[in-house]
C-alpha cells in the first residue's frame, strides 16, 4: 500500500483482539444449537463464528429461516453466563496504557454495545476508551463497515489519520470500504491471508508488537 498519513486515532475490535471470548462464545452456541435440536460441533470447531456478526453464523449453522431463533438462544446463555467466560490478552492493559498516553483510543465491536461496555469494564479495560461503539440488539450496525462509518461521523475522526486493530477479515474489510489504514491481530482468530485480501500488510503476532506497529505512524 501507499504511504499512509500520520495516525492520529486508534479503533479496536473486541473479540480476539482485546480479549479471548472462545468459551463464552463457543459455548452459547452450542447450548443454542442443543435447544434447537441441531447439530453440536465442538468449541474448537466453532472458532470461525468468533468475529462476524451472530446472525450470519446461524444462518450457516441451522440456516437462514432459523438464524434469529439461534441467536435468541445463545443470548440466553451468554446475557448471564457466557460474557464473562472471556480473559484478556497477556499484555494488552500495558498496550492500552501506552498507547491512550499518545492517542484516542475507540472499541469498534460486532458484538451489542450492552456486552461490549459490560465486559470491558468486567475487565477494567473501559479506562483506556474514550468512546465505545457495537450493534443493537436488534442486529443494526452488526456489519463492521457500517459500524465503522457509523464511529467515524460520531467522533468526527479524519478516516485518512485514523487506524483499526482486529483479528478478521470482516474488520479489515470495514477498515478498507471507510478508507482507515489497519493492522492484523494474527494472535487473534484471523490470518494473514484475510488481511492480504483487503490490501494490508501489517500485522502483529503479540499484542506487544502493537505498540511499535502503531508507532511506525503515528
Amino acid at each position: 500500500m501507499q504511504s499512509r498519513a500520520r495516525v492520529g486515532t486508534v479503533f479496536f475490535d473486541l473479540d480476539g483482539t482485546l480479549t479471548d471470548p472462545k468459551e463464552g462464545i463457543t459455548g452459547s452456541i452450542q447450548y443454542a444449537l442443543m435447544k434447537m435440536g441441531q447439530p453440536v460441533p465442538s468449541q474448537d470447531e466453532l472458532t470461525w463464528c468468533i468475529g462476524p456478526p451472530l446472525v450470519d453464523s446461524f444462518a450457516q449453522l441451522a440456516g437462514a429461516q432459523r438464524a434469529q431463533e439461534g441467536v435468541d438462544w445463545y443470548r440466553e446463555r451468554f446475557s448471564t453466563l457466557g460474557k464473562f467466560e472471556n480473559k484478556v490478552y497477556a499484555g494488552i492493559p500495558e498496550v492500552l496504557e501506552v498507547l491512550s498516553a499518545r492517542y484516542p483510543l475507540y472499541v469498534a465491536s460486532s458484538k451489542p454495545l450492552v456486552f461490549v461496555d459490560q465486559i470491558l469494564q468486567h475487565f477494567d479495560l473501559s479506562q483506556f476508551f474514550c468512546q465505545t461503539f457495537g450493534s443493537g440488539l436488534d442486529g443494526s450496525l452488526a456489519d463492521k463497515s457500517k459500524l465503522l462509518s457509523h464511529a467515524l461521523q460520531e467522533t468526527g475522526v479524519t478516516p485518512e489519520y485514523a487506524l483499526m486493530i482486529g483479528d478478521r477479515s470482516h474488520d479489515a474489510v470495514g477498515a478498507k470500504n471507510n478508507g482507515l489504514d489497519f493492522i492484523g491481530a494474527l494472535y487473534g482468530y484471523g490470518c494473514v491471508a484475510e488481511y492480504r485480501a483487503s490490501g494490508f500488510s501489517r500485522w502483529a503476532g503479540t499484542p506487544a508488537d502493537l505498540v511499535n506497529l502503531v508507532q511506525q505512524h503515528g
